[in-house]
């Protein structure tokens, strides 16, 4: 059924989330085996507010960061591919994905096609004047001994750019996912619990705009009795399957 949905897609939208990359050797969250299902606490202090007022919070994260994140070294599997082949084919619209791993673009997905909704760790950015810098900039200073590395431009606190709780997203991404969700002619979401607002608002919204949905993820979501589709299988495996013309 999904393939079949599929086939007649031709500006597609496709929000993904943590599962299309655990296949990848990245860990969701809120999966079986996640990490903030084995570790609530982590969840807890992954807020912004906890970031700017614990200084020492931020000096475990810099030196974590200089260690070696959970995505070094981590490639595309045939999910990400399979969306590349999706572009390729001329029918992807939009790619939206919550994650922050990189994966997309380093399998090929087009700048121009994707809304990182929840930023990327491959860039930091001052949370007090939003001056941004390459993250390895950040981390040279803190190898260089600055623990808790201030914005070079105003002194401010530096964080990765990406998006914590309790912290607003682009609006201007926000605003771009939403209204090609209004526009395309078929919604898929993969890997994603479809529980974290505002972005997962796109499901519903391309279901009123008329546009049948598809899901693909291991979990039941809570958007499954608007699907067109749900497909509940490994996403490296179904996903090339699905998407084949």
């Amino acid at each position: 059924m999904a393939r079949s949905v599929l086939r007649s897609a031709r500006k597609m939208v496709v929000l993904t989330g943590a599962g299309i990359s655990t296949d990848s050797g990245i860990p969701d969250f809120r999966g079986p085996e996640g990490l903030w299902t084995k570790n609530p606490e982590a969840e807890k202090t992954a807020t912004l507010s906890h970031y700017v007022s614990d200084p020492e919070l931020r000096k475990r994260n810099w030196q974590r960061l200089v260690e070696g994140s959970m995505w070094e070294g981590k490639v595309p599997n045939p999910g990400h591919q399979a969306l590349v082949e999706l572009e390729r084919q001329g029918r992807l619209h939009t790619l939206i994905t919550q994650n922050v791993d990189g994966l997309h673009r380093a399998a090929g997905t087009s700048e121009d096609r994707l809304v990182e909704i929840h930023g990327t760790t491959s860039k930091v950015r001052c949370l007090d004047c939003g001056d941004t810098a390459p993250m390895e900039y950040a981390l040279e200073r803190v190898r260089a001994g600055e623990a808790d590395p201030p914005c070079r431009i105003c002194g401010g606190i530096l964080k990765s750019a990406t998006i914590s709780f309790g912290q607003n997203l682009v609006m201007a991404d926000l605003h771009r996912s939403e209204q090609a969700a209004m526009a395309c002619d078929t919604l898929l979401a993969v890997g994603s619990t479809l529980t974290v607002y505002p972005i997962a608002n796109v499901v519903p919204i391309a279901h009123q705009a008329g546009a049948p949905v598809v899901i693909v993820n291991a979990e039941p979501t809570p958007f499954d009795g608007l699907a067109a589709a749900v497909v509940p299988a490994s996403i490296s495996e179904a996903l090339p399957l699905i998407v084949a013309q």
